[in-house]
């Protein structure tokens, strides 16, 4: 089969290689759709910290079941089937203390990263995977849609931690695939506004055109004072980063008011050191929330919402290619021309 394979920063080829085999729990599924991603891209660029190289990448993916291996008797081959990349033990010290996205071994089988992932003809799912976090795909759903579960659940899995009250206005830093997923489904979790502040003319237009009421430009206006502005001198209820950058991390706290809420999303490099204004904190008693990927619960919602068709998900993706144009996809991400890309197969 044809996949795309990683071997090292910058070093990514598309070859033949063997077609994998199912062993016992687990599932080999033709893929129809992969998508790229933001995770995607740094990996090839600079490497991940569990990577080891060769292997497969790519973990946003649909597909359809062309094998299954032994005690596997829910899904069958022909089924239409989505997975998200990863699955909690269930039994370690953070699984029972409800936390399995912080799970003790969540690391040792994700795909697209410490096994092989979708950027390939055919993906082979982990038991654990196969068990606790696959979905049936409905008819009306396209691939594409619901090849966007697993970066929606975790925005999920964000938004639940933050909560959105009726009325709220929400500031939303980062218009990405991921800072825009933010937003469609703050609007139908009962937002009063929608602000997104970003530094690309063209992602805010895109941000304007999905709904939001507000666009700020972080390079050209002052965004502290003009979210005031827009909110009666206060600041915003809630603030959500989808950046990961220390820079847009520090100047969240100074976007929400007193008493508001603060979701730092985006990851920054490990090792990363942010300076908050204490008396801000304190004083004004904020909450700020830290959200990492996504629990079993996040995916069930996420795909619920997905099923629904009432957030036009697909919309951010902006270019479909074939798995041999796959490098000149990242650089068309890098360069700001794509938002995501669907690999066709």
């Amino acid at each position: 089969m044809r996949a795309a394979v990683f071997y090292g920063p910058g070093d990514l080829r598309v070859e033949d290689v063997e077609k994998p085999k199912p062993g016992p729990g687990e599932i080999l599924v033709k893929t129809s759709v992969a998508l790229t991603c933001g995770t995607d891209l740094k990996t090839y660029l600079r490497g991940y910290p569990f990577t080891k190289p060769p292997l497969i990448m790519g973990h946003e993916y649909t597909g359809i079941v062309e094998e299954v291996g032994e005690e596997v008797d829910w899904v069958k081959p022909g089924d239409r089937i989505v997975t998200v990349n990863s699955a909690p033990c269930g039994h370690c010290i953070y699984c029972k203390l409800g936390k399995p996205n912080l799970c003790e071994s969540l690391m040792d089988q994700i795909i697209g990263f410490t096994v092989n992932g979708a950027y390939a003809e055919y993906v082979k799912v982990p038991p654990r995977i196969a068990r606790f976090n696959l979905y049936h795909v409905a008819e009306d759903v396209e691939p594409v849609e619901a090849a966007l579960l697993e970066p929606f659940s975790c925005v999920v899995r964000g938004q639940r931690l933050i909560h959105i009250d009726l009325g709220d206005t929400v500031a939303i830093i980062g218009a990405g695939p991921i800072g825009l997923m933010h937003l469609l489904l703050a609007q139908i979790s009962g937002s009063k506004k929608t602000i997104v502040i970003d530094i690309s003319p063209d992602r805010l237009r895109f941000a304007e055109e999905l709904g939001a009421d507000v666009t700020i430009n972080n390079r050209d206006e002052n965004a502290v004072e003009r979210v005031k502005e827009e909110t009666n001198g206060l600041g915003a209820d809630v603030v959500i980063e989808a950046v990961g950058r220390v820079e847009t991390w520090e100047q969240s706290l100074s976007l929400a008011r007193k008493g508001g809420k603060v979701l730092l999303f985006g990851g920054c490099p490990s090792g990363t050191k942010a300076s908050f204004d204490t008396y801000m904190i304190h004083y004004g008693e904020l909450t700020i929330q830290g959200s990492f990927h996504l629990t079993p619960q996040d995916v069930l919602r996420a795909m619920r919402i997905i099923e629904s068709k009432k957030l036009p998900l697909k919309r951010l993706i902006t270019r479909e290619a074939r798995l041999d144009e796959i490098v000149e996809m990242f650089n068309r991400i890098r360069q700001g021309k794509e938002l995501k890309v669907a690999i066709r197969f």
